[in-house]
């Protein structure tokens, strides 16, 4: 699944190409993704214009004087600006058309991604209880602190869960883990203080060289402008069980916690 630097990729690289262009035309395809397209979406957008893209952990919103278009990308999904001339592929299931004869175009071929109109006041449901954004001055090592000493998780369920903090997914929970020393599979509330704020300092660390880097390379997942990303070649432990460590040249451990594959250093982290 793209995680919050693929996402932001995507924003990054979408705002000036949508941006101030009046939308003209919507066409649905498919409505049965991961939650129907609701009737009526279309008519919404139509004659809108986008004025500002924004994210809030893994959903991207295009917000216009109406309201708001709220995306999440799924397990396969990508969007692209092409021209309106382009053939339709097989799982091209919405096009928004603009005025310049340019097109968004959501391509999603396990159709687990989803899309929602908002008005312009509207918080929707899957937004109301997300915790803070992991880059935001927010999260920091003493809020990090204080959600993990009562708790009885592991650590890296506690970065995973985005009641907690947005956007952390599976490969930079893992990387971040690595780079601050510390075991995934340790119980949080037994972290002191300074290592959550070595964690944070490293989820941002990681997270940021990954958004300048375009994202990681999934099988799955493509930027805007139809390249994959690059981060993938600076992993240090996750998608590498028994290969050796690149800082102590131990195997690194496979296992797994709360089903999602975990990687790890046995000598690096404690």
């Amino acid at each position: 699944m793209p995680e919050l630097p693929e996402v932001e990729t995507t924003r990054l690289g979408l705002s000036r190409l949508v941006k101030k262009k009046k939308i003209v035309e919507v066409i649905v395809r498919q409505r049965s993704l991961r939650w129907p397209i609701e009737d009526g979406f279309e008519d919404h957008l139509r004659g809108n214009t986008f004025t500002r893209l924004s994210r809030r952990g893994k959903y991207l919103l295009f917000h216009s004087e109406g309201g708001r278009m709220m995306v999440h990308l799924g397990m396969s999904g990508s969007l692209r600006v092409v021209p309106s001339i382009s053939n339709i592929r097989k799982h091209d299931h919405v096009d928004i058309c603009f005025d310049n004869s340019s097109v968004l175009r959501y391509h999603d071929p396990r159709r687990f991604g989803s899309f929602f109109w908002l008005a312009p006041k509207q918080i929707h449901k899957l937004l109301k209880d997300l915790g803070p954004e992991p880059l935001s001055k927010n999260f920091d090592g003493n809020y990090l602190y204080e959600m993990a000493k009562h708790r009885r998780v592991t650590v890296k369920t506690l970065i995973m869960n985005s009641s907690i903090v947005v956007g952390i997914g599976n490969i930079y929970a893992n990387e971040a883990l690595f780079l601050s020393g510390i075991r995934p599979d340790r119980l949080s509330s037994s972290i002191s203080k300074q290592r959550y704020k070595d964690l944070v300092n490293q989820i941002k660390r990681v997270l940021n060289s990954s958004i300048r880097s375009g994202g990681t390379t999934l099988r799955d997942f493509i930027r805007e402008d139809g390249q994959p990303g690059y981060f993938k070649q600076r992993l240090f432990v996750y998608g590498r069980g028994n290969q050796s460590c690149k800082n102590c040249t131990k195997l690194l451990r496979e296992t797994r916690i709360n089903n999602r594959s975990t990687f790890f250093c046995p000598r690096c982290q404690t």
